[in-house]
């Protein structure tokens, strides 16, 4: 049996789809899994094992659908449904099973905030597509696996980190879905611990800001014995931009706990079985998105009338004051 799995992008979707071939190699007899996303979200999917072929989209949909139709699929998984994959599929004329996307649901709720949505996980979903084959949910959640080129050493860290730290992931694909800079530096207070921050090059300003704040002034005694004093331990490393992707899913292992606002590195967090602080502003959790089976917390503003405004996300806020990350309370505690 050859099928062949469907999802180009984006990097939290896609890591939540590793369910889905794990369970299909290790449930199913003989079965060939194939794996169809973006050029650039490959990476995401070289070291899984229970992939035995990546097709790439690089060149338009034409040219991938001539490489797929070479491969005579028995089954097409269909884990974005979208008018690409559904002009895919009929190409392929392969039987096909969908995830059901819960559109009409997400649409009822953004827009009038009457909730239909099914207390289901996204993950279960996926699974569910799985069904006619014989594949059921196996109960161990996502799966991440990093090249052994891209694991961090500790001794590439500063001292102040090597005994432990805490990752924050200050990126978001939105910028409704990031806190604002002086917030973050709230929360990093918070936490009250050593800090690595997470994110890309377009986090690297941010991040800067964040450090900035807490850097310690090595001139000064009088300085770091009033920190002492008022038992403020947070030290920032910013991360944003130093390390490419796996990298950074390398520090997340190796963190004792994880905050993440709605991004991958969150997902990635629940495939190492990490306690995430999840951070949500105007999407929410209810959408199924939230981390799947491992110990999270949910940081969330439930007290405005106008979240969630987007399924998606926007670069501002639609009414100017931002009170879903603007009002956010940061009630947690760290031994």
């Amino acid at each position: 049996m050859k099928v062949l799995i469907l999802r180009f992008s984006s990097i939290g979707d896609i890591v939540l789809t590793s369910p889905v071939p794990r369970v299909l190699k290790t449930q199913l007899d003989d079965v060939e899994v194939h794996y169809a996303t973006m050029a650039r979200f490959k990476f995401l999917l070289e070291e899984n094992p229970y992939i035995d072929k990546i097709h790439v989209l690089e060149k338009g949909d034409k040219q991938l659908i001539e490489t797929l139709k070479t491969e005579n699929f028995d089954y097409v998984i269909d884990l974005h449904h979208n008018l690409r994959t559904l002009r895919i599929k009929w190409a392929l004329k392969a039987k096909a099973y969908a995830v059901d996307k819960l559109n009409w649901q997400k649409y009822l709720m953004v827009n009038f905030k009457v909730n239909k949505l099914p207390n289901r996980h996204i993950v279960d979903r996926y699974l569910d597509t799985l069904k006619p084959l014989g594949g059921k949910p196996d109960q161990l959640g996502l799966d991440y696996f990093i090249p052994d080129k891209d694991e961090v050493d500790i001794t590439w860290l500063p001292e102040s980190h090597r005994n432990g730290f805490i990752t924050y992931a200050i990126g978001g694909q939105h910028g409704t879905k990031k806190l604002p800079v002086k917030r973050m530096i709230e929360l990093c207070d918070r936490i009250n611990k050593p800090v690595i921050l997470l994110g890309g090059k377009e986090d690297a300003e941010a991040g800067e800001e964040i450090a900035r704040f807490f850097e310690r002034t090595k001139n000064s005694s009088g300085y770091e014995e009033s920190l002492k004093e008022l038992g403020k331990k947070t030290e920032i490393f910013n991360g944003c931009g130093k390390f490419n992707f796996n990298q950074s899913a390398s520090l997340v292992k190796q963190s004792s706990v994880v905050f993440s606002h709605d991004t991958g590195l969150m997902h990635v967090a629940a495939a190492f079985g990490k306690t995430v602080y999840s951070i949500w502003g105007n999407t929410i959790p209810s959408f199924g998105m939230y981390p799947y089976r491992t110990k999270f917390i949910v940081f969330e503003n439930n007290k405005i009338k106008c979240r969630p405004c987007s399924k998606i996300g926007f670069d501002k806020c639609p009414k100017g004051h931002f009170k879903c990350m603007n009002d956010l309370v940061f009630d947690f505690y760290i031994p």
